[in-house]
């Protein structure tokens, strides 16, 4: 076995490459997780049963894409990467992170309001403000992986 060493932790799991396999859970709890944050913003029934899933899948998303962006890193020593896939791929943590933190906020403000009360008008402005940061968090997503997507397949397809 060779030795644990800080670039191996995030290089392989059983001989594949981590990046590609931790990408495709990015891929789905992030846009999973903006879903969620517009159920939770539309409707406060919703968010009272299902906020702690939906926030659990945020958080989750976050973590997940601190994996991908490490592995990424450490596959790109051996590979290549284009600057562009490491830009978009760099931002994905940020985003998620904002996103997370948003919607923690906003479902531990929004359970303490009693069923019975309307949210406060700055409630309404930060569910808005979430909404916009999971439509940015997805569409980081969607062109990071194009990126990466078109540079592993563009010389293989013939496009």
């Amino acid at each position: 076995m060779p030795p644990l060493t800080e670039s191996s932790l995030f290089d392989s799991v059983f001989g594949l490459p981590l990046h590609p396999l931790a990408v495709h859970a990015v891929v789905v709890l992030v846009p999973l997780a903006a879903l969620g944050a517009v159920v939770m913003v539309v409707s406060r029934r919703l968010a009272r049963r299902y906020g702690g899933l939906i926030v659990t899948a945020c958080v989750a998303a976050f973590i997940v894409s601190i994996v991908a962006k490490e592995a990424g890193e450490s596959l790109a020593s051996r590979v290549g990467v284009t600057a562009q896939h490491a830009q978009l791929g760099n931002a994905v943590p940020i985003l998620t992170l904002i996103l997370a933190l948003g919607l923690i906020g906003f479902w531990l403000v929004d359970r303490g309001i009693p069923a019975n009360r309307s949210r406060p008008w700055w409630l309404h402005v930060a569910a808005v403000a979430l909404i916009v940061i999971a439509v940015l968090a997805t569409v980081w997503v969607v062109r990071a992986g194009h990126s990466g997507a078109e540079s592993v397949w563009q010389g293989l397809t013939g496009k």
